[in-house]
C-alpha cells in the first residue's frame, strides 16, 4: 500500500476498543486482551507513526467510566499500567517519543502517578513524535476541569465582562499547545466519540472499523489513512 506522504495527518487520535472481545474469544479473562495490546500492538503503531512522520498520536487508554469495570479488572490494569511505565516507557523514550498524559490523573495512585509523571519529565526534549496516552479521560469532565482551572486563575478571577473565546477555554484543557485531531480512528466496530475530544474533534475526520484493537496493525492503520486521504476536507467552507 502506497500513502501519499504529502496528505498525511498531523495528528491521530485512536479509541482503543475491542479488548475485551478479542479476549473472550481467545478464552482469556478481560485482562488478556489489554496485556496482549500493550505487548503487541501499541509499541509497531508507534513506529508506523513515527516511519510516515505523523507528529501526534493520541490513545485513549482508560475512561473515566472505566472505574465501573469488574474489580478484577480494572486491578489488572492498574497493574498493567506500572507494568507498561516500567517496562514499556523507556523503549518509547529511547526512541525518540515524547510523552504525555491527559486526564485527571489524581485519581491514581501515587505510585502511578510519580511514574506517569518520571516519563513526562525524561521525555520532554524529545521530537520525533508526541504520544500522549489518555487516561482516566472523558470529553466532558476535561471541559468542567477546564472551566474550573480558569475560574480559579488569579489572573481571571474576576469573569465579569469576560468575553469567552475558543482560544480562552483551549489553553486550559489537557490538550492545550497540542493540534486537534485531524484523524479519529475507533476499532471495535462501536460508530461513536463516547467523550474523546468533544471540543477537539469538531473538524476531525472520522474511520471506524470493525476489527479489535488486538488485531489494529500497522497495516490496518495504513488502511485508515488511506481513507482519510480519500477525503475532502473543507472545514465548513
Amino acid at each position: 500500500m502506497t500513502l501519499d506522504t504529502t496528505k498525511l495527518p498531523r495528528h491521530v487520535g485512536i479509541i482503543m476498543d475491542g479488548n475485551r472481545r478479542w479476549a473472550k474469544k481467545q478464552g482469556l479473562a478481560a485482562i488478556g486482551g489489554h496485556n496482549y495490546v500493550v505487548d503487541q500492538i501499541i509499541e509497531p503503531l508507534i513506529a508506523r507513526c513515527g516511519e510516515l512522520g505523523i507528529s501526534y498520536l493520541t490513545l485513549w487508554a482508560f475512561s473515566t467510566e472505566n472505574w465501573n469495570r469488574e474489580k478484577d479488572e480494572v486491578n489488572g490494569l492498574m497493574q498493567l499500567f506500572r507494568r507498561a511505565l516500567m517496562e514499556k516507557v523507556p523503549g518509547f523514550i529511547k526512541r525518540g517519543a515524547r510523552l504525555k498524559m491527559i486526564g485527571d490523573l489524581s485519581k491514581f495512585s501515587p505510585d502511578i502517578q510519580a511514574g506517569m509523571q518520571q516519563a513526562i519529565e525524561q521525555s520532554a526534549h524529545n521530537d520525533k513524535i508526541t504520544v500522549t496516552f489518555a487516561v482516566n479521560y472523558g470529553g466532558r469532565d476535561e471541559i468542567l476541569r477546564a472551566i474550573e482551572k480558569m475560574i480559579h486563575n488569579p489572573v481571571r478571577s474576576d469573569l465579569v465582562g469576560l468575553r469567552l473565546q475558543d482560544q480562552t477555554l483551549e489553553q486550559y484543557l489537557d490538550t492545550a499547545g497540542m493540534p486537534d485531531p485531524d484523524l479519529i480512528i475507533r476499532t471495535g466496530g462501536e460508530q461513536r466519540l463516547s467523550g474523546f475530544l468533544p471540543w477537539q474533534a469538531v473538524y476531525s475526520e472520522f474511520y471506524f472499523t470493525e476489527t479489535l484493537l488486538p488485531e489494529f496493525t500497522p497495516d490496518k492503520f495504513d488502511e485508515a489513512i488511506e481513507e482519510y486521504q480519500r477525503r475532502q476536507r473543507r472545514f465548513g467552507k
